[in-house]
C-alpha cells in the first residue's frame, strides 16, 4: 500500500514539475518573441531616409552632423496613433517607442505596440503629462530578460551613471536631451510622481519596479539640456 502511495506521489510530483518547466519555457519563449518584435520596430526607426537629391553632399553631411541622434520615427507614429515618441539611452537596451493614452493611462502596461496582450508592455507616458509643457514621467517594466527598463538599475553604479548621463527623447517636434542628475530607490508614494508641472526647467523621470515589495520603484531623474 505504501509503495502505491509512493508511486502516486512520485507521479504527481513529476507532473507538477513538468507543468512548471513548461510554464517557464513558455514564458521565456513569449518574452523572446516580444524582444524580437521590438528589434524589428527599432530597425524600422533606424532605417535612414532617402536623401534629398536637391541638397548638396556638403549640406547633407552638415545636417547629419547636426542631427546625429535623430531617428526616423515617422513610421511608428503612423503605425500607432498612441505612439508619441522614442526613448534611447546609449549603453543600455533602452531603445523603445513611448506611448501616451491620457484617457486610459495604463493601457500599454500589458499591451504590445500592435495592441495585443504582452508581458513586456510598452513604455508609456504618465496620463497627466503633456508634451507641450510640464515634466515627463515615463513608466516601463523591469523585465528579467533585460528588456524594457531593466537596464535602469545600471544607474545604481556611479561609474556607469557618469559615463551615460544623456537620455534622448524624440518626438515629432525633434530630439530632446536630458541629463541624469538623480537616482532614487523609492516607492509609488514618492511625491516626485506628482511633480507634473515644470517650475525650473523640464524634468524627465523614468520609473520601473525595483525591490522586494510590489510598491518599490527605481526612479531616474534627468533635467532637460537647453541651449
Amino acid at each position: 500500500m505504501m509503495r502505491k502511495i509512493s508511486i502516486i506521489l512520485s507521479l504527481l510530483l513529476s507532473a507538477a514539475l513538468a507543468v512548471a518547466v513548461f510554464k517557464i519555457v513558455q514564458t521565456i519563449n513569449i518574452q523572446q518573441k516580444e524582444k524580437e518584435d521590438f528589434q524589428i520596430i527599432a530597425e524600422l526607426v533606424n532605417t535612414p531616409t532617402i536623401p534629398d537629391e536637391t541638397v548638396s553632399a556638403e549640406e547633407t553631411d552638415e545636417k547629419k552632423s547636426e542631427t546625429e541622434s535623430t531617428r526616423n520615427i515617422a513610421p511608428v507614429l503612423e503605425q500607432n496613433a498612441d505612439c508619441i515618441g522614442w526613448i534611447f539611452i546609449d549603453g543600455t537596451n533602452i531603445n523603445y517607442p513611448v506611448m501616451h493614452t491620457p484617457d486610459n493611462p495604463q493601457k500599454y502596461l500589458r499591451l504590445s505596440f500592435e495592441k495585443k496582450y504582452s508581458q513586456s508592455g510598452v513604455p508609456f507616458l504618465d496620463g497627466r503629462c503633456s508634451l507641450q509643457d510640464g515634466n515627463l514621467i515615463i513608466y516601463g517594466h523591469n523585465m528579467k530578460n533585460g528588456t524594457m527598463f531593466s537596464d535602469l538599475k545600471k544607474y545604481l553604479d556611479t561609474d556607469f551613471r557618469e559615463a551615460h548621463k544623456t537620455i534622448e527623447f524624440q518626438t515629432a517636434d525633434g530630439v530632446f536631451l536630458f541629463e541624469v542628475n538623480d537616482v532614487i530607490r523609492t516607492n509609488i508614494s514618492d511625491e516626485r510622481y506628482n511633480q507634473i508641472n515644470s517650475t525650473d526647467g523640464r524634468i524627465l523621470a523614468l520609473s520601473t519596479c525595483y525591490g522586494s515589495a510590489k510598491s518599490d520603484r527605481l526612479l531616474i531623474i534627468a533635467k532637460e539640456v537647453t541651449t
